[in-house]
C-alpha cells in the first residue's frame, strides 16, 4: 500500500544541499556570492531584503531548475546571480516544503510562499527569460531561528505534526 495523500505529502526523506549563496547589498545591485551567511529572524545578514516583517526574508531556487531554464534559453548554464535568489539548493524538491519548517545549516526556516519571476528576468536573461522562469522561480521563507548557512550545508525538512498532515495541502488533492 502506498499510503494516503496526506502520508505521501508528509514523507520527505530527501535532503538538499546548499550550492550557492548570494546577497544583494542594494536595490538593483548584483548579488555578492559568499561562502557563508548568518540567517537571523528577518533574513540574511547583509542582504537588502532583511526585514523582520516580510515573508520574503530568504529566497531559494533549485539548481535543477536553473539547468532547466538554461536549456529552455538555449544556454549551457546560467550564473545563479542573474536569478536574484539567495540560496541555490540541489537534491530536493523545494515545492515539497510547502507548509513546512526546514533546517538549512544551523538555521530554522519556514515556507512562506512561491518566488515568482519578475520582469527583471527578461533583462537579466534576455528575450524569453521571464517565461522560461515561470514555474521555476523557487520559494520564499522566513527565518525562525538564527544560524550559519554555508555552501555545502544540508537542507532537511522537519517532520510535520500529526495535525499538519494534509491541512496545508488540501488544495492539492
Amino acid at each position: 500500500m502506498l499510503g494516503t495523500l496526506a502520508h505521501l505529502l508528509a514523507t520527505l526523506p530527501q535532503a538538499g544541499r546548499v550550492e550557492w549563496i548570494g546577497l544583494r547589498p542594494a536595490r538593483r545591485a548584483a548579488p555578492d556570492a559568499v561562502a557563508t551567511v548568518e540567517a537571523r529572524p528577518g533574513g540574511l545578514a547583509g542582504d537588502r531584503h532583511f526585514s523582520v516583517q516580510g515573508a520574503r526574508q530568504v529566497t531559494l531556487i533549485q539548481a535543477e531548475h536553473i539547468a532547466a531554464v538554461a536549456a529552455m534559453l538555449g544556454r549551457g548554464s546560467i550564473d545563479p546571480g542573474l536569478l536574484r535568489r539567495n540560496l541555490v539548493i540541489s537534491g530536493i524538491n523545494l515545492l515539497a516544503l510547502k507548509g513546512r519548517r526546514f533546517q538549512v545549516g544551523e538555521a530554522l526556516l519556514e515556507w512562506s510562499g512561491l518566488c515568482q519571476p519578475c520582469s527583471r528576468m527578461e533583462e537579466a536573461l534576455g528575450p524569453g527569460g521571464y517565461n522560461a522562469m515561470r514555474g521555476h522561480g523557487g520559494i520564499t521563507a522566513r527565518v525562525l531561528e538564527a544560524g550559519i548557512v554555508a555552501v555545502g550545508s544540508d537542507l532537511r525538512a522537519l517532520p510535520l505534526a500529526a495535525s499538519q498532515c494534509g491541512a496545508e495541502h488540501e488544495d492539492e488533492e
